[in-house]
């Protein structure tokens, strides 16, 4: 067992080195950019991505440190399992989120996705309609950045085919996006 927390460890220190700054401080400015004009966060994954997507954005609905500050707007896709599941159903799982983006979003507001692989179909389609439609899309990724990357302004890709790991630099990339926006407004 000992050995297994080790290379655990181990493997999340270099996973971690894979992180490219830069680009979390382009994503930060994109949506302080967004923020100050009023316009809506769109969080979206599946599975653990999905719940880190949701965690997100009740970060910046409740606030990470300063409960007593305005909240921003903010909202997960991938929570709403009434729509999900009867879109899904009868339509299809592919466009849930495109759906979804098509009521709620307008020109200017933000995609944020989360996908291990890059290649979600779901939110590839989200990124693409919000592509097309004047959202900003900021993706975060692992392996090669998937088809994501190709319709992403920003993509924080972490090049690694470890889930696990890809998820632990995910959630530690969302909360310093989460904390920049807190405390630069």
């Amino acid at each position: 067992m000992k050995d297994l927390i080790n290379n655990s460890i181990q493997n999340h220190s270099e996973v971690l080195q894979l992180v490219d700054k830069d680009l979390i401080n382009s994503a930060s400015n994109i949506v302080l950019n967004a923020i100050n004009k009023g316009k809506t966060i769109f969080w979206c994954g599946n599975g653990g991505s999905a719940s880190q997507a949701n965690h997100l954005s009740a970060e910046l609905v409740g606030g990470m440190y300063q409960k007593k500050i305005k909240p921003f707007k903010s909202i997960c896709l991938n929570v709403d399992t009434a729509f999900i599941t009867a879109w899904s159903n009868d339509d299809s799982f592919d466009n849930v989120f495109v759906r979804q983006l098509e009521a709620l979003s307008i020109s200017g507001d933000i995609l944020i996705g989360l996908s291990t692989s890059g290649n979600s179909s779901n939110i590839v389609k989200a990124a693409q309609f919000a592509h097309l439609n004047k959202l900003k899309v900021i993706s975060l990724t692992g392996n090669d950045g998937g088809m994501l990357n190709k319709y992403s302004d920003i993509n924080i890709n972490i090049a690694t085919n470890s889930t696990q790991r890809i998820q632990e630099i995910h959630i530690l990339v969302g909360h310093i996006l989460c904390d920049i926006v807190e405390k630069s407004l």
